[in-house]
């Protein structure tokens, strides 16, 4: 049991090769909500976690789609239903001279819905984590390697997840408080 106001532990790790090892172990014991926080970028980190799925391009083609459509339906109705115009005798639904538009329309929104989903997906903007309250991660950003293990994992036990990220050469495993 889990006492409240319990964010989960992080353990410190002083090489990049330990905190890869230690990723695989702990992806290989069961858990699934664990972070890390590295001073660079790590593609066999991000590997180790399998970090590799995101919902960002499902999120942008929705955009793109919705774009199209609200695109396409704004001028339709503008030029057949609210104000239908005879040019020269030119029918009034001219599809060609609606493409362009469109295409704007679709570009314009899958750049927000890219914007504003990767950020509504990432959390942010968050200026408050509670790895935050750790005051050895003050060093994550120069020599340090850090995996975090949240306390609603299925498979969090305070004692046990401590053992078994000590028992993974962490040099320190602390309690983080939300």
């Amino acid at each position: 049991m889990t006492r409240p106001g319990l964010y989960g532990l992080m353990a410190e790790f002083d090489t990049a090769a330990g905190i890869v090892r230690a990723a695989r172990e702990v992806r290989a014991r069961g858990y699934r909500k664990v972070d890390a926080y590295t001073p660079y970028p790590m593609e066999e980190l991000t590997d180790a976690l399998h970090l590799h799925r995101t919902r960002v391009p499902l999120v942008v083609l929705c955009g793109g789609i919705f774009g199209l459509l609200f695109g396409w339906g704004l001028q339709y109705f503008t030029a057949v239903v609210d104000y239908p115009i005879n040019i020269g005798g030119r029918p009034v639904y001219a599809w060609p001279s609606f493409v362009v538009p469109t295409f704007e329309t679709t570009v314009l929104f899958s750049a927000f819905a890219a914007l504003f989903g990767m950020l509504a997906l990432n959390g942010l903007p968050r200026p408050y984590h509670p790895v935050f309250n750790v005051p050895a991660f003050a060093r994550a950003s120069r020599d340090r390697f850090f995996l975090a293990v949240e306390a609603d994992d299925p498979r969090f036990d305070p004692e046990q997840t401590g053992a078994f990220l000590r028992s993974l050469g962490a040099v320190e495993v602390s309690e983080v408080d939300q």
